[in-house]
């Protein structure tokens, strides 16, 4: 008698390209399995289907035992949201798997120190300006006080409360804007300014148990403002 395999319903992919550096995770409901991170980029889209492919061998899992595919939205880079995006849909199509947008903002809080109490996030715009969101820790975790746009630091930290963590790849970019001496304004360690797959595992997990999919066929990155070739091209015509 042939033995039936049992599937899981609550294996998912998560997907995080918004960054310098992307990364890919395996998790069973909110167990994560397996975590890999890679150069992200056009030259290195090529690479994450093998990752993928590698760490589902390792898992003894085929492309049909997906169920769940979590993604990073943005804000971020355009290139990295688009290839990740893509990427999402094209296995829900592929898979039948579910799909669901986790807010890179919020990805990135996860990686907040415990005594944090107001979290600024700090993501490069260019022309002075970042992509930001600011939260602030409740009992129910951290909460969104301002949801993600386009700012600059100075103006983020004239409304935050004090003390207020800063924390995101663009804080190089952005010194200026605060007084390092400062000991109300507390920039996060370097290591913590990176957004992981494990923590889109975590956030989507809980986001499908509240049933937060999202229709493949309309999901896209959430930019904030327009590429900046599009903009060039508006002010052409």
């Amino acid at each position: 008698m042939c033995k039936l395999r049992k599937m899981s319903l609550s294996k998912s992919l998560s997907i995080e390209t918004s960054g310098r550096v992307g990364s890919v995770a395996l998790a069973d409901g909110p167990e994560l399995l397996a975590e890999r991170q890679f150069p992200h980029g056009l030259q290195n889209a090529a690479t994450i289907l093998p990752i993928i492919d590698s760490l589902c061998r390792d898992q003894s899992w085929k492309p049909a035992d997906l169920r769940q595919i979590f993604v990073s939205i943005g804000p971020g880079s355009f290139t990295g949201l688009r290839i990740g995006i893509t990427l999402a849909k094209t296995l829900s199509f592929a898979t039948g798997a579910v799909v669901v947008p986790v807010p890179t903002v919020r990805i990135l809080a996860e990686n907040a120190p415990p005594d944090a109490t107001n979290l600024v996030i700090v993501l490069d715009a260019k022309r002075g300006q970042i992509f930001t969101a600011r939260f602030q820790k409740t009992a129910a975790g951290w909460t969104e006080s301002e949801p993600a746009h386009l700012d600059t630091l100075s103006a983020m930290l004239a409304r935050a409360p004090r003390p207020v963590h800063l924390l995101g790849e663009g804080i190089p970019y952005h010194k200026t804007a605060f007084v390092s001496s400062d000991p109300t304004v507390i920039v996060t360690e370097e290591s913590t300014w990176r957004a992981r797959a494990g923590a889109v595992a975590k956030l989507g997990w809980e986001s499908a148990q509240a049933g937060k999919f999202a229709d493949p066929f309309k999901l896209s990155p959430l930019y904030v403002r327009r590429p900046e070739a599009e903009e060039k091209l508006e002010a052409l015509k």
